[in-house]
């Protein structure tokens, strides 16, 4: 009984402190990974957008569960309207 308490009491100092070490760095960790989100689907559409891509046949499986995002990718990418014949989001 008494060590559960120490346990949990020492389990709430430990989430405490990695709380303490992760708040100052959520926004760098979201932007990073906003990033690496913007860049995978640059790899996805490149072919549509006239870049080669290798892998094309394979991330066509990929379309149909990344189209959701594609509007608000298109607009980070400071494209108004879509760039693609294919989606029209706007």
């Amino acid at each position: 009984m008494v060590d559960q308490k120490i346990w949990q009491k020492l389990k709430r100092v430990i989430e405490l402190y990695d709380e303490m070490l992760s708040t100052p760095h959520r926004t760098e960790i979201a932007r990073e990974l906003r990033d690496e989100d913007d860049l995978f689907l640059l790899l996805v559409y490149s072919d549509m957008l006239g870049i080669p891509n290798p892998a094309f046949y394979y991330t066509l499986e990929l379309y149909p569960f990344i189209i959701e995002r594609f509007h608000d990718w298109h607009l980070r990418m400071g494209m108004e309207h879509s760039p693609l014949d294919g989606i029209r989001c706007c």
